[in-house]
């Protein structure tokens, strides 16, 4: 009898622990998230994401999820070209009350990267943008004219983007430096960050920008040295890390730009046509010794009488016997364009239309508008096309193509024309 008591009360226990097996079992699987238990099938592009912990020693972008990587070069120009701007990714914070201590960030961290890999536009935002604080045209600038400029800039920076997108994909992805922005000037009050890019009329942009921050109460009265080498605007570099990063999210960011070939050309016979204390003992010099065969002393001298065919073969040579100049350097290694998300790319082309429009929305003073004198050898005509297919007319077709090769980025970022009708 007392062994069949003993046989009954272990088979109790036994069969209770069956059951609360099984129901611990029921309640670890209700507990899952259903994403974990079926294999995602994410439709279109796959992208390979790895996870990276920002360095504090980097001036770091908004992008802080890891490399998406594109399969082919057409998907992400298509992609790019409908991402919506200043695209941000949020994280899912929803309500778990029967979630253990510590599950919930393992989730967030799940479900973030399930939503990056349907987010494959994210992958063409550039670092650094403004977002929803870009500054657009108030009620009075959409009338008219403003109107068809507002639809002018969006085609500029949809244009700009996709090559960014489809040749320079890395660099959104790049934390920004301060080389990449000790080009920028920095205009507080009115809260404008601009890119100088020399011989697109950066000069009298610094006037309007001395102007704008109350340093001067006209572009007429700032003379070119105080312009260059006064130290009346300060630059993005000299700021620290908050306040670089600060600015490049809030600030309006814009830069203007010119004809690859006219730009080179303007340059040109502004350091080399024209007396010189500079270009010609440092470039000139240089340039002569190299690529001019018996030169005479007195050139080898004073650098002077550099010819514009000397000038290509320097400009072209990677064994160049002196470094790059700012004022020739390419667009898109003075401003960044593929890192730094611009507000506005305005063109020297249609500098009157662009600027005006520019001045209007950051609310400028209603008198104040972009100057049209030029800056320095004024009584000399300015660089237009026709001066500049006379410059070229000089090199041979070879010559002509390999300058066009070395700015090809340029005229691809900023949509301008092949220059001459036999290039490639």
């Amino acid at each position: 009898m007392t062994l069949h008591r003993g046989t009954m009360r272990l088979a109790c226990m036994f069969s209770s622990i069956l059951l609360f097996g099984a129901a611990g079992l029921l309640l670890f699987i209700s507990l899952q998230d259903p994403t974990e238990l079926a294999p995602q099938q994410v439709p279109g592009i796959k992208f390979n994401i790895r996870l990276q912990q920002p360095h504090n020693d980097l001036l770091q972008g908004s992008s802080q999820d890891g490399d998406l990587k594109v399969p082919t070069e057409k998907v992400a120009q298509d992609l790019s070209s409908r991402a919506p701007r200043g695209l941000n990714l949020p994280v899912p914070e929803q309500r778990q009350p029967h979630l253990k201590r510590g599950a919930r960030p393992r989730l967030r961290q799940r479900r973030r990267r399930l939503l990056i890999k349907k987010m494959p536009a994210a992958a063409a935002v550039p670092a650094n943008s403004s977002g929803g604080t870009s500054v657009w045209p108030g009620p009075r600038a959409l009338d008219g004219r403003w109107g068809s400029l507002q639809q002018r800039q969006e085609a500029r920076k949809r244009v700009m983007h996709e090559a960014c997108a489809k040749y320079r994909a890395s660099s959104s992805r790049r934390a920004v430096t301060p080389r990449h922005v000790s080009r920028i000037f920095v205009e507080d009050r009115h809260r404008v960050l601009y890119c100088e890019v020399p011989k697109a009329g950066c000069s009298n942009w610094k006037r309007v920008l001395m102007v704008l921050a109350g340093l001067a109460s006209s572009t007429a009265d700032i003379q070119h040295n105080t312009v260059h080498y006064g130290s009346a605007l300060r630059r993005l570099d000299t700021f620290d890390r908050q306040g670089i990063l600060h600015r490049l999210s809030t600030y309006t960011k814009m830069l203007f730009v010119r004809e690859p070939f006219e730009r080179l050309v303007s340059a040109f016979r502004d350091k080399f046509e024209h007396p010189n204390s500079y270009y010609h003992p440092v470039f000139g010099k240089a340039i002569l010794a190299r690529y001019r065969a018996n030169a005479s002393r007195e050139a080898l001298r004073t650098g002077a009488g550099v010819r514009f065919p000397e000038f290509v073969q320097y400009l072209l040579d990677v064994h160049r016997p002196v470094g790059m100049d700012i004022h020739w350097d390419h667009v898109s290694r003075l401003c960044s364009p593929c890192l730094i998300d611009y507000d506005f790319v305005g063109k020297f082309e249609s500098m009157e239309d662009d600027a005006n429009f520019f001045l209007s929305l950051i609310h400028a003073p209603r008198n104040l508008t972009f100057p049209r004198f030029k800056d320095r050898h004024s009584q000399e005509a300015r660089t237009t096309a026709r001066i500049t297919h006379q410059y070229f007319a000089q090199l041979s077709a070879l010559q002509r193509q390999r300058t066009y090769d070395f700015y090809y980025m340029d005229y691809l970022m900023f949509n301008y024309s092949k220059p001459f009708a036999d290039l490639y």
